[in-house]
């Protein structure tokens, strides 16, 4: 049997972080910008995925917790 062809996405160009929205506008991750928040989640309120995001590793716990804290005062 012959296995399938897997296409690969293509890897970002440029500098390390380059593709990071907060590293780009030199933000970090907060709880009460809620339009932004919204960015980062599945439209079943899940938190995306780093790969889907294009977020740093540290950037990604960052907004993870704020948005579990923006969960847990009703703002998302």
């Amino acid at each position: 049997m012959i296995s399938p062809i897997r296409k690969r996405r293509p890897k970002n160009t440029g500098k390390k972080g380059a593709m990071c929205y907060f590293t780009q506008n030199k933000t970090k991750p907060d709880y009460k910008e809620v339009l932004i928040l919204r960015r980062f989640i599945s439209d079943r309120g899940k938190i995306l995925h780093q790969n889907v995001t294009g977020l740093t590793a540290k950037n990604q716990r960052l907004l993870s917790v704020a948005i579990k804290r923006a969960r847990y005062m009703s703002l998302l």
